[in-house]
């Protein structure tokens, strides 16, 4: 059975409070496991979050700021150390590739594991695969920094009343959905298009048409809202949004679910959060996330 839900191993931006993990988050997708922006911690949280490093296929880091990359050294061990049994592919700004070599050999370790690095250079699609596309986009950020969105191929459901008008039972069925055409019935003709489900992860960034870009139609969108509403003049100095902005573009994307995460250590009470965000006009299903927190993509509509 396919599972598709969002693994939160922390929460905090810049540095770890007692309640809150540096960040580090795992998308579980049909039984592939994308890892995203592992920051201090990460390889901890996993063992918390009963996460194992065979379950990584993907590693996504969004910009080279030790809140979203300390972490990957210990990551990448482990994975060696586990000798997980299928290549794992990395994904960075192109411009930190430095960075990347310098964690990944920080110190002396056995390599078991082929790990695959395909830097980002620009807007576009990274990789596809049967079960999704993932793609990049640009975001706004003192340094060079990147969101990331999969996109599910739109398929088609049956429809048993027009399969029934048509005498079209049993193995049929199958044959049409793979041949396109059984006995002169078309495939469109017993069905409609099922849209594919679509996610996407927006850290540190100022508004830009990127973060819109990312957001739109999204059935789960996970974004940082480092600062409240009456820090704007701060998130727009250090390259963030803020918890109202964040809902904001949700609303306008015709967003699903909301996953506001990424919190600044000033606030002590994340329900402000929350508050600010549904008062910003959003009203899809609205998530303040927590270190630990499983969340599930929606069902399809």
């Amino acid at each position: 059975m396919s599972v598709r839900e969002f693994v939160v191993l922390g929460t905090a931006s810049q540095v770890p409070t007692r309640h809150r993990n540096h960040n580090g988050y795992l998308l579980r997708w049909d039984g592939e496991g994308i890892l995203f922006d592992p920051g201090e911690g990460t390889q901890r949280q996993m063992l918390r979050a009963g996460v194992a490093a065979h379950d990584l296929n993907r590693i996504c880091v969004t910009h080279f700021h030790g809140d979203h990359s300390l972490g990957l050294a210990g990551v990448i061990q482990r994975i060696n150390l586990d000798r997980v049994p299928h290549p794992v592919t990395a994904h960075y700004p192109a411009s930190g590739r430095r960075f990347f070599e310098r964690l990944r050999y920080a110190t002396a370790y056995r390599e078991t594991v082929e790990l695959c690095e395909q830097p980002v250079r620009a807007d576009g699609d990274l990789a596809v695969t049967p079960s999704y596309v993932l793609q990049a986009r640009r975001l706004s950020h003192p340094v060079e920094s990147f969101g990331y969105r999969l996109v599910e191929p739109d398929g088609r459901r049956m429809l048993p009343e027009r399969l029934a008008a048509h005498g079209i039972a049993g193995p049929e069925v199958g044959r049409l959905q793979r041949e396109g055409t059984v006995r002169g019935v078309t495939l469109e003709e017993v069905s409609e298009v099922r849209a594919g489900q679509r996610f996407a992860f927006v850290m540190d960034t100022r508004l830009c048409e990127g973060v819109r870009e990312l957001a739109e139609d999204c059935d789960l969108l996970v974004i940082e809202s480092t600062f409240l509403d009456e820090d704007t003049g701060l998130a727009e100095e250090h390259g963030h949004l803020t918890a109202g902005q964040a809902a904001r573009v949700a609303a306008g994307a015709n967003v699903r679910h909301l996953v506001l995460t990424h919190f600044s250590q000033r606030y002590p009470d994340p329900s402000e959060f929350e508050r600010q965000a549904c008062a910003a006009g959003f009203t899809g299903e609205l998530t303040v996330a927590q270190d630990l927190m499983r969340v599930p993509v929606p069902k399809r509509r």
